[in-house]
Formats: structure tokens, sequence, C-alpha cells
């Protein structure tokens, strides 16, 4: 018994070590800089945060609906690491070099364009050491876009708003044909249903291993340390702008829309071609959805794949 003690002891100690690695906030009059809390174990974290972040819990938050992986912020859990730089959050496998999946919050107040769109891809600096750091040069000449999770435009606030699109955490290989053809056009319509009056909380991911880019058919690319996605998908819950959003999706007032696309060039350009349901993606991904709500509506939403407009 003594030695079980010990063994769980131990871990607990290891998860409130890397705890302390969290993104660590110190205020300035108008932004705040993520930065290392333990030297060591993680470099200085390069992501700069303004006042125009969404609330970090509760309602309007990135992640209200639920953690899909349950994912962690401890470096124990390498393929299911949880990110939180404020203006999105995700659940990242430093083995494939790309997120599980981004969750973020979009309504009105995300849309106001304060900025233009920085194009600085960067690398993100604030994963533990022994993790390697995707490059922006990790994707050059491989045939495949750097491709947003959270988009550039759903966050144009600020300059630091922006830039953290830009990180390569929130990027992902996708065939350059269904990034900016499939892909933008889903982004662009989510966008002009928030312009209507409606809010989205969004989540996007990607499973499965292998696409096909200008280059052909590929497992990964840099030297195998960015895994290439067979498919990629995003789930819309869709509101009309207010309050008490748990409590009116549970009233059946939400619109639910999900995609799934095959990470190819020869992808339709309407969304509309690969509406799938939510049950269908948690199928593929092992992931549970819409945690948040109960399970009767939880088993109603996610069978539902016929709602877009």
């Amino acid at each position: 018994m003594k030695s079980y003690i010990s063994y769980f002891l131990f871990y607990l100690f290891l998860l409130a070590g890397s705890c302390k690695n969290l993104v660590h906030i110190s205020d300035s009059s108008d932004t705040r800089t993520a930065s290392s809390s333990t030297a060591g174990n993680m470099g200085k974290i390069n992501v700069q945060i303004a006042t125009d972040v969404p609330p970090s819990v509760g309602e309007n938050s990135n992640m209200y609906l639920g953690n899909p992986s349950n994912a962690q912020p401890s470096f124990i859990f390498k393929n299911n690491y949880l990110i939180n730089l404020e203006y999105y959050i995700m659940s990242y496998d430093a083995d494939r070099g790309i997120p599980n999946w981004v969750s973020w919050h979009l309504n009105s107040d995300r849309l106001i364009n304060n900025t233009k769109r920085s194009n600085k891809f960067v690398e993100y600096t604030g994963l533990p050491e022994s993790w390697y750091q995707v490059q922006h040069r990790s994707y050059t000449a491989s045939g495949f876009d750097r491709g947003h999770h959270c988009p550039s435009a759903d966050r144009l606030t600020s300059e630091q708003a922006n830039a953290s699109t830009f990180l390569m955490i929130n990027m992902l290989p996708q065939a350059p044909n269904n990034n900016q053809r499939v892909w933008n056009n889903f982004e662009m319509y989510l966008r002009k249903r928030v312009n209507e009056g409606n809010e989205i909380y969004i989540i996007m991911g990607s499973y499965g291993q292998g696409g096909v880019g200008n280059e052909g058919y590929a497992l990964s690319i840099d030297d195998g340390r960015v895994a290439v996605p067979s498919h990629i998908w995003k789930i819309a819950i869709i509101l009309p702008e207010g309050t008490n959003d748990l409590d009116r999706i549970e009233a059946g007032e939400a619109e639910i829309i999900a995609i799934t696309t095959p990470n190819e060039n020869s992808v339709r350009s309407s969304w509309k071609n690969y509406i799938v349901s939510i049950r269908a993606i948690e199928d593929a991904t092992g992931y549970n959805f819409l945690s948040e709500l109960s399970i009767p509506m939880q088993n109603e939403l996610e069978l539902q794949s016929d709602q877009a407009a």
C-alpha cells in the first residue's frame, strides 16, 4: 500500500510542478504579457494580451460548452495539452505538431475591426523546451497551406488579438484548395451570421493522417515532425446574441452546423456538401462535445445534421 501512495504523491508532485508552467499574466496599463513562471522548463511566451480578450470563464468564454478531450495544462499530457491563449483555447498534440482542437467564441464584439491582418507566422515559445517548436519554415515548399484554426478575421479587435492567430500552434497543414475555398467560404458564412445578430461557439480540429496538397499525398511535413491530417472538421453552435446561453441552448434555440472535409485539393467549394452530425465527429475522434449540456440535449443536438440555411 505504501508503494502505491508513494507513486500517487509523486504524480501529484509532477502535476503541480507542471501547472506552474501555465501562462502567467503580468499587468501593464494597456497590454499584458504572457510569460513563463518556471525557469528551465519553458521559454518566454511570445504572446501579448490586450484588454479585448473574451471572458476567461463563464458565458462567452472560449471553452464554455466543454473540454471535449479533457485536455490538461500539464506537460504530462503531451498529446492532449491544454493551452489557453486567451483569444482562443486548444488541446495540443506535441507529437503531431498540431492541435487536436481549438475552441473560441465569436460575437459582434470580436468582429470590431481595429487592425489589419498580421501575416507574420511565428513559432510559439511557451511549450516545454524538450518539445519541438513548429516554425514558419516547417511548412515551406510542403505543398500545404498554413491553415488557421481560429481565423485571422475572427480576431481583428487589436494587433495582439490578430497576432495570436498567426502563432504556428494555431496552424495545420491544409490542402490549398481546402483552405482557400471551402474552408474560407464556411468562415465567411459564420461571420455573416454574426453580422446578422447572432453569436457562435466554434470548435475546430482534425483527425487521421495523410492529405493531398500541391505536391501530392503526404503523411507529414518538416521531416516527419508535423502530421498532415486526413480530415478537418468544425462545429458551430449558433444563437441569437443574448444572455443565458446554456438555458437557451437547452430550450432548443440553437442552430447546429457541423462539417467534415477531406484534406485534399479535390474538395468542392461549397461547405454544404460536407455537413455531418456532431455525433459523426465524436465517433471519428473519440471526443465528447457539448459536455456542459444535459445528456438528453447533447443527444438531441449531436444527431442533427440538416439545420444549415
